[in-house]
């Protein structure tokens, strides 16, 4: 790991997104509530924010980070067939906050498409991203 002893802690702030591609029925089987796994939305919120806090037992350079705050969302684009999904993670520390709001919304798409594979073998996750970040030596993206 790189040392970071030497850096100041700062405010830090990190949303990320990406969304998942799927067949329009799939996505009124998710918002009715009816895919057989459970609340497609619920189950993915909770593994992104377990996902989050675990970034660095996945990823094995990235430091264990005292996260203030983890928040994924989600919202359905019918007009393009995907669910967006969002990340926002918030912590004051030496280092982090990008990888733990990516890992959020990966953990987070890969959990969806684990609830609806069933139904739909065609799904595609996509276009996860770094949108923002605030705090250490640069910021990137507009932070709102």
């Amino acid at each position: 790991m790189v040392d970071i002893s030497p850096k100041p802690v700062t405010a830090r702030m990190a949303r990320a997104g990406g969304f998942v591609e799927m067949n329009p029925e799939t996505i009124r089987l998710i918002r009715e509530k009816l895919i057989p796994k459970g609340n497609v939305f619920e189950v993915a919120k909770i593994a992104g924010i377990m996902a989050a806090k675990k970034t660095h037992e996945l990823i094995p350079m990235c430091h264990p980070l005292p996260l203030h705050f983890i928040d994924v969302g989600f919202q359905i684009d019918e007009g393009s067939n995907r669910v967006m999904i969002s990340s926002e993670v918030r912590l004051e520390a030496k280092t982090g906050a990008e990888m733990e709001a990516l890992t959020a919304v990966s953990v987070a798409a890969l959990t969806i498409y684990d609830m609806c594979k069933a139904v739909d073998k065609t799904m595609t996750i996509r276009d996860i991203t770094l949108l923002s970040k605030t705090g250490g030596k640069s910021d990137f993206g507009t932070g709102d």
